[in-house]
C-alpha cells in the first residue's frame, strides 16, 4: 500500500515548511526510520525519517520549495506497485524527477556544467556560499557536482577576490536564529522583570538528590534539571504565563512543555521536554541529556522541537551574572538564568555571604502584564526556597 510523504507540522502555528533537501532520490529504496528529507522550521533544519519500507516515488517538490503543511510531496510504494491515481501520470513523475537534477540557476555559461547533476548537499552549500553552480566543474560520477566542488570554488573565490571586509555566509541554523530573533524583537512588545534569589536551598537540594539511593543509577542531575521541574510546577498555578499569542487573542496551552536553549557550533537551538510538570526529576535529567547530545551532532528529531510553551535559557555555566533573553514566538515568556555566585546580602538585618542567583523573565505584554510576571517570579522564588516540597 502506498504511503504518502507529507510536509510535517513541527510547530504549534506552522502553516508551511521549506524543503531543504531530499536525502533519497526518485526510485531509490528506503527503509523505515531512514532519513528521507530535510525540512526547515523556525528553529532548525530537521531530518524527517521514512515512515515505512519501500521505494521513493512520485516526488512533487524540489529543494527550496515552500509547501503547505499536510500536502503530499512524494510516495513510498512497494516494488512494482503503481502510484495512487492522482499521481499515476508517468510523464508527470518523470518530469519532476528530471527537474530535480537541474541547477536552480540560469543557463550555465560553461558547457561542461550544462545538464550536470548536483547533490542536495552541494546545492544547499552553493546557496549558503553564493556560488553559481554554472561555474562549477563536477568531479563526481558522470560529472556530478559534489559538496567538495562547491567548497573548493567558494574557497578559491575568497582568495581571488579579496575585499576589505570578509563576508561569511551563515549556516541554516544561524540564519534562522538571526531571522527569528529579529522578528521577535521588532514585533513582540517585550518587558522584563528581574528577581535575585538565594540559591542556597537549590544547591542543597541538588546535593541531596545526587546522593540519594534512587538517583545513583540515573543521569547526573543538574541545576537546570531542577529548575525545569520547579518552573513547570509553578506554571500550573500561572496558566497565563504558559499561554501563547495567537494573532488576535491569547491561546491557553493545556500542556506544559519546557524548551531549553542549547548552544551549538553555529547558533542556538531549543530542545523541548514534553509535559515537564508530570515528570520526575531523573526523567527530566535523562531527557535533557538526550536533547543536548542530539543537538551537539545536529540530529534533533521533529518531536525534540515541537510544541514548546515556555523557554529557559541558562548561561550560569558561562559565569554570566544576569542577562535578558528574547522571547520565542508564539510563546509568551522566556526565563533567563544567571550564575550562582557568593554575594554579601542582608540576612536577618546582618551581612552574610549567600549563594545568589539572578532570574530575568522576559514577557510578551500582549499576553502578560507586570503584576502577573511578578507573581510568577515570586512563586518561583518560594519554590526554590523549598525545592524538595515540589519535586521528587
Amino acid at each position: 500500500m502506498a504511503i504518502s510523504v507529507v510536509m510535517p507540522a513541527l510547530e504549534l502555528t506552522q502553516e508551511t515548511g521549506k524543503l531543504v533537501a531530499w536525502r533519497k532520490s526518485e526510485g531509490e529504496p528506503v527503509a523505515k526510520g531512514e532519513v528521507l528529507l530535510e525540512v526547515e522550521t523556525d528553529k532548525a533544519v530537521v531530518e524527517i525519517e521514512a515512515a515505512a519500507d519501500g521505494i521513493l516515488a512520485g516526488i512533487k517538490a524540489l529543494a527550496g520549495d515552500v509547501i503547505p503543511v499536510g500536502k503530499t510531496i512524494a510516495w513510498i510504494i512497494s516494488p512494482g506497485e503503481a502510484l495512487p491515481k492522482e499521481d499515476a501520470s508517468h510523464e508527470a513523475v518523470k518530469s519532476v524527477a528530471a527537474a530535480r537534477t537541474q541547477p536552480s540557476h540560469s543557463a550555465p555559461s560553461e558547457p561542461q556544467s550544462g545538464g550536470a547533476k548536483i547533490s542536495p548537499k552541494a546545492r544547499r552549500l552553493a546557496r549558503e556560499h553564493n556560488v553559481d553552480v554554472a561555474r562549477v566543474r563536477g568531479t563526481g560520477a558522470d560529472g556530478e557536482i559534489l559538496a567538495s566542488d562547491i567548497l573548493a570554488l567558494a574557497d578559491s573565490g575568497s582568495k581571488d577576490e579579496p575585499t576589505s571586509v570578509e563576508l561569511k555566509p551563515l549556516s541554516s541554523v544561524a540564519r534562522l536564529m538571526a531571522e527569528r530573533t529579529t522578528q521577535s524583537w521588532t514585533t513582540v512588545p517585550h518587558f522584563f522583570v528581574v528577581r535575585e534569589i538565594d540559591a542556597g536551598p537549590l544547591v542543597e537540594a541538588l546535593e541531596k538528590f545526587r546522593a540519594s539511593a534512587d538517583q545513583a543509577a540515573v543521569v547526573r542531575v543538574t541545576h537546570t534539571d531542577l529548575l525545569v521541574a520547579l518552573v513547570a510546577r509553578v506554571l500550573l498555578r500561572h496558566p497565563r504565563i504558559n499561554s501563547s499569542w495567537a494573532g488576535q487573542g491569547i491561546r491557553h496551552n493545556k500542556d506544559i512543555n519546557i524548551a531549553l536553549a542549547m548552544a551549538v557550533d553555529d547558533g542556538v537551538v531549543t530542545g523541548v521536554i514534553q509535559n515537564a510538570d508530570k515528570l520526575e526529576l531523573g526523567k527530566i535529567a535523562a531527557q535533557r541529556k538526550g536533547l543536548a547530545e542530539r543537538a551537539k551532532v545536529g540530529q534533533l528529531r521533529p518531536a525534540d522541537l515541537a510544541n514548546a510553551t515556555f523557554t529557559i535559557s541558562n548561561l550560569g555555566m558561562y559565569q554570566v551574572d544576569a542577562f535578558t533573553a528574547i522571547i520565542v514566538p508564539p510563546q509568551a515568556a522566556i526565563l533567563a538564568v544567571g550564575n550562582i555566585s557568593d554575594r554579601v546580602v542582608a540576612v536577618g538585618g546582618q551581612p552574610a555571604v549567600r549563594p545568589m542567583m539572578s532570574l530575568t523573565l522576559s514577557s510578551d505584554h500582549r499576553v502578560i502584564d507586570g503584576a502577573r510576571a511578578a507573581q510568577f517570579l515570586n512563586d518561583l522564588a518560594e519554590a526554590i526556597r523549598e525545592p524538595q516540597k515540589h519535586v521528587r
